[in-house]
């Protein structure tokens, strides 16, 4: 693989998931303010009970990670669809024990 489609898919990659953090940050806030009737909580501010601090921040960290997962695979998937090679972050080690 080429250094200039090693470039194109870190800014393809970085692209999406930029796209996927915004997207999903705001899909969590939404389903929080519903969930609670309230904004989500600073989890730094001291005034906020520290069980909902650590719910927001386990609730995004979970929510981000698995939307990045999947939206990762797909970019991935669609990379080999289109160049017919591996994604370079998609290389896969072989490990014998």
């Amino acid at each position: 693989m080429n250094s200039s489609q090693k470039m194109l898919w870190n800014l393809y990659a970085a692209a999406v998931g930029a796209a996927t953090t915004m997207v999903t940050a705001k899909a969590l806030e939404s389903a929080w303010k519903l969930t609670t009737g309230d904004e989500p909580p600073l989890p730094t501010d001291p005034q906020v009970p520290l069980r909902h601090a650590l719910i927001w921040t386990v609730a995004s960290a979970l929510g981000i990670g698995l939307a990045q997962v999947i939206v990762n695979r797909f970019a991935a998937n669609q990379w080999v669809k289109l160049t017919g090679t591996p994604a370079p972050s998609a290389k896969r080690t072989h490990v014998t024990i």
